[in-house]
């Protein structure tokens, strides 16, 4: 069975949102590479729509290793309102999120991978389904945001962590099921 790993760059303050706005000043090469490592173990991103649709205008353009990883990969996009995916290797995927997740990890292949901690990866957690957190935790104060909505609570276990050479912390957790 694949797992489902969620990759997610988080202020010290816990802002997630618009990470391109504060985070690339750290998106060096030995970033990029540990990156890369894990679209490597990867044969399919999944996203919401929001997501899709950044990633959409930001990769085409993009050259390099990364680059053209990101651009090859398959992407699986949860929408209710976008009904057709343009950009390489994507599809709209329709129905109810859980199942049609759980449907994709039961499937051989490599793992799946998922961008940031919005509503479809809060909607993963929340149903079991998401293996691995990988939190790259900055050295930065954005000064907005916070990790979860109200109420919501998960316990978490370190399995490894990593500091890049630019104070990044990549913070990789396993949800613990209760």
């Amino acid at each position: 069975m694949r797992k489902i790993i969620e990759s997610t760059l988080v202020s010290l303050d816990g802002v997630m949102a618009d990470p391109h706005l504060w985070a690339t000043p750290y998106f060096d090469s030995e970033a990029e590479s540990h990156a890369l490592e894990l679209l490597s173990t990867s044969d399919a991103m999944l996203m919401g729509r929001r997501t899709y649709e950044f990633f959409a205008a930001a990769f085409p353009h993009r050259t390099g290793e990364y680059g053209d990883r990101v651009n090859r990969i398959s992407k699986y996009v949860f929408s209710s309102t976008l009904k057709k995916a343009d950009w390489s290797n994507s599809s709209v995927l329709e129905g109810e999120v859980a199942t049609e997740v759980a449907k994709l990890k039961a499937q051989a292949g490599k793992d799946l991978v998922i961008y940031g901690h919005g509503l479809l990866a809060q909607t993963l957690l929340k149903h079991h389904l998401l293996d691995e957190l990988k939190f790259w935790i900055h050295p930065c104060f954005v000064g907005r945001g916070k990790f979860f909505r109200e109420g919501e609570k998960t316990k978490l276990k370190l399995i490894a962590q990593r500091t890049l050479a630019t104070g990044v912390i990549v913070a990789s957790y396993q949800p613990v099921k209760t």
